[in-house]
């Protein structure tokens, strides 16, 4: 059922949308690259019984009808501060594409992937684009962006430091217009295959955490471009990302050291084309996608309290012991790594590492081992790595050397010559 409504001013939302996030910013308390807790800007629709339901609604917007659709939480709960993601499809595609998962033959791809992975945990816009494009002419998308925010949020509990925008071909550049029109608006956003700055960019000098994803062959260079101008905003450290080896069929994530405190910027390079839902080991889309889950890994660094995870730890019911509230830092020693051969296409394989933590967390790890038969690293990604002849020594960049008790994160991971091998390697913990 389409429901007509009408929205309120534009400027009185981008106005209270900019002082909920500085009153975000003064509260917050960081530590390393990704936005550590803080106490969530909530809106006028907290507390309050909705008017809005899940469908489609029709807006008025810049003097034009525009449609959207709104997917809220089965158990949303008013007095709960949600997430808001906003999904932009591709040129010729529309809302319902989004918002179902048609580019993928799978149940579980709506909101590109995302939808399953946040569990009920945020609230979900498919907007749709006039003539199945995001051509924002004189900004009239960022325009319609406004008023549908304006609406949801004057109806519903949204995080105001929580808004993030993701989208696929022409929707991966409008995520683009987004962050150079909204920096103070969106807290991240995420364009997949983007052909360019084909939406705009109007203003485009302020930091914005930025996840992007390109397949190798698929306008490489536009895609580059776009992720150097918020590496620049960011203040990261320039560098020649790795790129997926051709015929690899997999694909390399690499994090830019140096950025600003809070604004991150993530790139993912993979073999492949103009495509949504690559997968490593196979070519074109599929529903067994990587992507979702790294995307989703990026937006929710930047969770606000109070505590907004989706399932609880298994012991939440049980009190621990008051000794055992706070654990001691791990000492050396109190870690383990493997090296996982991803991918292997005979001149040249794959490896990830895994660092698994004993019975106390860690804050830090160093690994060291030795390379049996004359491999070597030829490009690598998310560590700090040596090496003198054969042995090879990595440690973490910070963000990522932090692991809970017992368990295994991928921490990160290279492109190696010569033949695979997994050989033992010494894990010691700071």
């Amino acid at each position: 059922m389409t429901t007509p409504l009408r929205t309120g001013s534009r400027l009185a939302i981008v106005a209270a949308a900019l002082a909920a996030i500085l009153i975000a910013a003064a509260l917050a308390v960081t530590a390393g690259p990704a936005a550590s807790p803080a106490q969530a800007a909530t809106t006028a629709g907290c507390g309050q019984n909705p008017t809005l339901t899940s469908g489609t609604h029709t807006i008025s917007s810049n003097g034009k009808n525009r449609s959207f659709i709104l997917d809220i939480p089965q158990n949303y709960d008013n007095d709960r501060p949600y997430r808001l993601i906003f999904g932009f499809h591709w040129l010729n595609g529309n809302a319902t594409d989004v918002a179902t998962g048609r580019t993928v033959e799978t149940g579980t791809w709506a909101y590109y992937g995302l939808k399953r992975l946040a569990n009920d945990s945020a609230i979900f816009v498919a907007p749709q684009g006039l003539n199945n494009g995001w051509g924002n002419a004189g900004g009239e998308d960022v325009a319609f962006v406004d008023d549908m925010i304006a609406l949801i949020e004057g109806d519903l509990c949204v995080d105001t430091t929580q808004r993030f925008s993701l989208g696929f071909s022409y929707g991966g550049a409008m995520s683009y217009a987004l962050a150079c029109a909204r920096p103070d608006v969106f807290r991240a956003i995420a364009p997949y295959g983007s052909p360019g700055l084909i939406s705009g960019c109007d203003g485009g000098n302020a930091p914005v955490a930025v996840f992007a994803a390109h397949g190798n062959t698929d306008h490489f260079t536009d895609g580059i471009s776009q992720r150097d101008k918020f590496v620049a905003n960011n203040g990261c450290t320039p560098q020649s990302a790795p790129q997926a080896p051709q015929g690899s069929l997999t694909h390399i994530t690499t994090a830019f050291s140096g950025c600003s405190e809070d604004h991150p910027v993530v790139w993912a390079s993979f073999d492949g084309g103009h495509i949504s839902a690559p997968r490593d080991g196979a070519p074109g889309d599929g529903g067994d996608t990587w992507l979702p889950g790294e995307t989703w890994e990026f937006f929710t660094q930047f969770a606000s309290d109070p505590g907004d995870e989706t399932t609880p730890p298994d012991d939440e019911t049980t009190p621990p012991d008051e000794d055992e509230t706070t654990p001691p830092p791990a000492g050396e020693g109190e870690c383990s790594a493997t090296i996982e051969v991803v991918n292997d296409w005979g001149s040249g394989w794959q490896g990830n590492v895994l660092v698994t933590a004993g019975d106390r967390a860690i804050d830090g790890w160093t690994l060291t081992w030795t390379w049996p038969g004359g491999q070597s690293i030829d490009s690598h990604w998310n560590a700090e790595v040596a090496v003198s002849g054969a042995t090879v020594t990595a440690s973490d960049v910070g963000w990522n050397g932090a692991v809970q008790a017992g368990q295994t994160v991928d921490a990160w991971g290279f492109v190696g010559t010569g033949s695979a091998a997994a050989p033992a390697i010494s894990c010691s913990a700071a």
